[in-house]
Parts: C-alpha cells; sequence; structure tokens
C-alpha cells in the first residue's frame, strides 16, 4: 500500500488532533538533504506516544546533529504503517501493543521500544456497565491494533470470547463517529480518541482497561526489511538521545508534542498521563536483562492465542535489541 492521499484523508478523520498533524506531515526536515546526508521517512499515529520524541527530535536539531534528516507522516494505525514499510514508502514507523503480531510475523522489525502504555479501553454507550453487558451487541473492532487488543483480553477475563458478540470491523476514525452517533453499541479503542468521542457521549462508560487487565504493553519504533544498517544505528541514536530528554523534560515534552500536534497541551497533557517512560539506561539495563524480551514474548503468545501468529517466535528474530544497545555509542 502507497502512502496515499486517500490513506491520508483517511487518518484526517480520527480526530482534530490527527487533521492538525497532516498539514505539517511533509515539513517536518531539519535542513536541506544536500553534502551526502540520508534522508528518512517517519510515520508515527498522532498521539503522545507516537509524536513525543519524533517533536523533541525536530525541535532540538538531533537529526541534523546525527547526519539526517527526516520529514513525518501521520497514520491512522500500526499496521497501515506496515504495509507502508513493506512497499518502501516509508523508512520507519510507529506502532502500539495491539500490531505487534506484526513484527512477530516478520513484516517489520523493531528498532526502539519507545514507552509502556496504558491508554486502551473498552468502551460502552450508557447504561452499559460491564463487559458482560455487550454480550449480542454491537461493539466496533480496528482489526490488528490495540484496541482489538484490550477487547479480547477483557472478554477472555470475564470469561467470553468474541463470538459473544457483534464484531463490528472499523478502523479507528469510523468507530469515533459510529459510537458519537449510536450505530454501535461498544469499542476497543484507545486515548486520546476516547477524549474526543466523550465530547459527543459524555456519559460513556469504560468496562474494561489494559490498566484494570494488568501486564506491560510496550509501544514500539520499528523498520522495513531492507533498511540501511548505517542509517538505522543514526535513526536510533537519534531516538535515544529524544528518549532522554523526554525523561528530563515531561513538562516541556507535551508542549513540544502539542506543538508538532498543533493541538491544546492540556489535551496531549491528558494523553501523556496513561504513559509510563523510560530512560534509555532503563531500556537499556532491560534489554540486557532480558525484561524487553519478556515483554515481547508474552504479546506473542497472546497472538498465537487470538489466531494471529501461527507461533510464538523468538524476541530476538524481531527486536534487535543489541543494535539498540550499541547505537550512538
Amino acid at each position: 500500500m502507497s502512502l496515499s492521499r486517500r490513506a491520508l484523508l483517511t487518518a484526517l478523520s480520527a480526530t482534530p488532533l490527527a487533521l492538525a498533524v497532516s498539514a505539517c506531515s511533509d515539513d517536518s526536515s531539519d535542513g536541506g538533504s544536500g553534502g551526502g546526508t540520508r534522508h528518512v521517512r517517519f510515520g508515527y499515529i498522532a498521539d503522545y506516544n507516537g509524536a513525543s520524541l519524533l517533536a523533541i527530535a525536530r525541535e532540538r536539531g538531533l537529526w541534523k546533529k546525527h547526519g539526517l534528516t527526516a520529514s513525518y507522516s501521520v497514520f491512522v494505525n500500526g499496521p497501515v504503517q506496515i504495509q507502508a514499510l513493506g512497499t518502501g514508502d516509508l523508512d520507519y514507523g510507529y506502532i502500539g501493543p495491539g500490531a505487534m503480531w506484526l513484527p512477530a510475523s516478520g513484516k517489520a522489525r523493531i528498532v526502539a521500544i519507545d514507552t509502556l502504555t496504558y491508554a486502551d479501553r473498552v468502551i460502552a454507550k450508557p447504561g452499559i456497565s460491564s463487559i458482560q453487558g455487550l454480550k449480542g451487541r454491537k461493539v466496533g473492532v480496528p482489526e490488528g491494533t490495540s484496541g482489538e487488543m484490550v477487547l479480547r483480553l477483557a472478554l477472555k477475563k470475564a470469561g467470553m470470547t468474541m463470538d459473544d458478540i457483534q464484531k463490528v470491523v472499523m478502523d479507528a476514525p469510523t468507530i469515533v463517529a459510529a459510537f458519537s452517533s449510536g450505530r454501535i453499541d461498544g469499542a476497543g479503542i484507545n486515548y486520546p480518541l476516547i477524549d474526543t468521542i466523550k465530547e459527543k457521549v459524555p456519559k460513556l462508560v469504560e468496562v474494561a482497561s489494559t490498566e484494570d487487565i494488568g501486564g506491560s504493553f510496550p509501544t514500539a519504533f520499528v523498520a522495513g526489511p531492507k533498511t540501511d544498517a548505517a542509517a538505522e544505528a543514526k535513526v536510533v541514536a537519534v531516538l535515544k538521545e529524544a528518549n532522554d530528554w523526554r525523561a528530563e523534560h515531561p513538562g516541556e515534552s507535551v508542549a513540544l508534542s502539542a506543538k508538532l500536534l498543533k493541538v491544546d497541551e492540556a489535551k496531549v497533557k491528558a494523553d501523556a498521563s496513561h504513559v509510563k517512560t523510560l530512560t534509555t539506561k532503563e531500556l537499556v539495563a532491560r534489554t540486557q536483562d532480558g525484561t524487553v524480551d519478556g515483554w515481547l514474548d508474552s504479546m506473542s503468545e497472546f497472538f498465537v492465542g487470538t489466531g494471529q501468529l501461527k507461533k510464538a517466535p523468538k524476541a530476538s528474530s524481531f527486536y534487535a535489541g543489541e543494535k539498540f544497545v550499541k547505537a550512538g555509542k
């Protein structure tokens, strides 16, 4: 799938957050591309997880510092970015936990862990107070994303399966519109999209969340199968440096993200409240001691249970942990 105008227009309908970003998605470079400087095309989702490190890298001049230029393009979800990586229309992208089955199946490689996120929820219309209350009802599901992941986890915890609901496959922007207009009874979806829905349905009910379910839900930056190794080391070095700046300057990181996304800081701050960030030192240590592999192994085992993976591969087959540790040294 190419990075078409139709794909961007689909992304625009998601939220004011995404609408704002698309306008500057082709104007995110640090300087020109002359003098042998390598240019990279980076995809992201219009939320704090997906945008904060890119906002910092751009504002702090990190791409230029590491001999790169970069342009950014907004996407509605992780799977679409991985399709663009596969067709060569994108060099790097960002995915949430619900799309981890794609690198695990060989469609991409994880080059860096970003955050642990707890932004995913199963929501229901007013009057439905539990996941059991969605039995037999229409529930919007963005397939292959964290929205589907949280729905499956919540159903399992309640002793239910997808067969107990009327699954309605929709992309995230369509879910926002369908829930707001009452065409579906529930949805598996995430913040900040839920905040957008609450503007229309302020009394919606959160009947399940990743916070309640427990576990670790990593987000990550991914590369396509043919990424240049030398450029990749520089890209990861940029992400590591931006990550440390974010850890040291949480308030300013929210402000820079809001600037990139062209939304109020309060909205980004609310979104960031569902995110756990780690320093680069912590990410390196957790890579070296196997903690990150454990997170990814747990995700893979979950996706085997859903049928999205036939078997759980070793995390080392799709997470470039050694390269992450060495980058920037």
